[in-house]
């Protein structure tokens, strides 16, 4: 099996890391990643079709793309002409739920996989302030769950999105898995306001919504995540 990673957080993010090892855990895998060469959070679906998309080789299987995560699954598909059998997206650094859809890069590289026919899976990790992220624990979560996903079982013009819960230190057993659905209560929306001295015609704004406080819709992946199980939704493209 071939197995495309992306993300949106980086090549170098720690979770595109660990989701390599959970790849890597499957029989016979060959894991290739082709990953935005830096940070490309909640740029959602974007594309670059105006300029050339700079691909640098970072070793074997190994491709940093300055772009977005959706232009980095065009260019292993159409530029690199891969052909994998599973593209798998993330492991973000926080939660893709909701209204966080159309926003978040991750997904978009899931669905510009499944746009072409290619079985995707979007994953994701809800953050705590101040409470680090056990990456080795995700990572055997992972290598759970794609033991129980087989490719085929994906329809197509569908992907999966998967977002885990951040559970204190300690506790190793992998959480409940509910199916769900995207959340349809909108995020909340808050500003601080600033004047910069000396520029009466100039207001800066400062989101300052929490996202630990959006509504948690009942059966939503919100409510699931929010809950400490694991938010199991099957998307359409």
């Amino acid at each position: 099996m071939t197995i495309l990673l992306t993300n949106d957080d980086g090549i170098d993010a720690q979770g595109l890391l660990a989701l390599q090892n959970a790849a890597l855990s499957l029989p016979s895998a060959r894991v290739i990643i082709v990953a935005p060469a830096s940070e490309q959070s909640q740029c959602g679906h974007r594309v670059t079709t105006h300029q050339p998309l700079i691909t640098e080789t970072r070793g074997p299987d190994r491709y940093a793309v300055h772009g977005t995560p959706a232009d980095c699954v065009r260019v292993a598909l159409f530029g690199l002409h891969l052909k994998p059998d599973l593209v798998l997206s993330g492991i973000n650094h926080g939660g893709n739920m909701g209204q966080d859809l159309v926003i978040s890069g991750t997904v978009a590289a899931a669905r510009e996989a499944a746009y072409h026919g290619i079985p995707a899976i979007a994953l994701s990790h809800y953050l705590i302030r101040d409470l680090p992220i056990d990456w080795t624990r995700i990572t055997a979560w992972i290598t759970h769950l794609l033991n129980l996903i087989p490719v085929h079982t994906i329809a197509p013009g569908t992907f999966h999105n998967i977002n885990f819960p951040h559970l204190p230190p300690g506790q190793t057993d992998i959480p409940p898995i509910l199916p769900t659905h995207p959340a349809r209560s909108p995020l909340i929306v808050d500003f601080a306001t600033s004047q910069p001295q000396g520029t009466p015609n100039i207001t800066e704004f400062f989101y300052t919504a929490p996202y630990s406080t959006r509504p948690q819709d009942p059966g939503s992946d919100v409510q699931a995540t929010f809950s400490n199980h694991i938010s199991w939704s099957i998307l359409n493209v």
